[in-house]
């Protein structure tokens, strides 16, 4: 098991005990939730102000370069991450797979649209509150991993090997955190924004560097070159 994937696995337990931790402030300190509503982020702090730090962090390191410790399908975007490949770009090629793959990338944003709309509906008529449309990005939060990790409904979809070659691995904090946007203020709002950001890079940048995103034309995407290693459960005859 690679060390990016011992990682990973770490940052899952953590995430589950984050949720654990969430669900008890709900039934024992729901007072902690007020920091949600306007500007009260500013009034007190709580336990809820940690793990925005811990969010706003993983969105930065997402639109900046980092060499090491953040796995190479987040920061493909970057020149410092792009190996060439020997050969000639096929120029037609690259073009037809970006294409084909921003269709799909397209109906997963759709589908998602579908169901954050439900999660709009639900709280406009009273069925859930801000605490629970935060305990809904929370639980994405956890998924976040489980698609990493355990098993992504995603690449059904997306038809792709794996996340290293995936092409929305940074749509992660814009989904994790759409149901925020019903809920207005500015611990909300601030994740939203930032998350819109890391995502405006991401796309911005498949469409002025898309050599970045194929592995026929970023060698460092092939199988033989991985050194994450997060998807030992789809690529273990490749690597072999």
């Amino acid at each position: 098991m690679s060390k990016t994937r011992k990682d990973y696995i770490l940052r899952l337990i953590g995430r589950c005990v984050v949720l654990a931790l969430c669900c008890m402030l709900c039934l024992f300190a729901p007072q902690e939730f007020k920091v949600l509503d306007g500007m009260n982020f500013f009034s007190r702090i709580s336990l809820l102000h940690a793990l925005w730090v811990v969010w706003v962090f993983d969105m930065f390191l997402q639109i900046i370069p980092i060499r090491n410790k953040v796995p190479l399908g987040s920061q493909k975007l970057f020149a410092n991450r792009f190996s060439p490949i020997r050969e000639k770009i096929n120029y037609e090629a690259l073009r037809s797979y970006i294409l084909t793959t921003t269709k799909a990338a397209y109906k997963v944003f759709v589908l998602w649209c579908l169901l954050i709309a439900v999660i709009g509906i639900l709280y406009w008529n009273g069925i859930i509150d801000k605490t629970g449309l935060f305990m809904i990005s929370v639980c994405f939060y956890v998924c976040d991993l489980i698609c990493v990790l355990i098993w992504c409904p995603f690449r059904l979809l997306m038809k792709t090997r794996c996340c290293t070659t995936c092409r929305i691995f940074n749509w992660d904090h814009l989904m994790m955190f759409s149901p925020l946007i019903f809920m207005g203020g500015f611990y909300a709002v601030s994740l939203v924004a930032l998350a819109f950001l890391a995502w405006l890079v991401w796309e911005l940048c498949i469409i002025m560097y898309p050599e970045r995103f194929w592995e026929q034309s970023n060698a460092a995407l092939k199988c033989s070159e991985c050194t994450d290693k997060l998807c030992t459960q789809y690529c273990q005859k490749l690597r072999t």
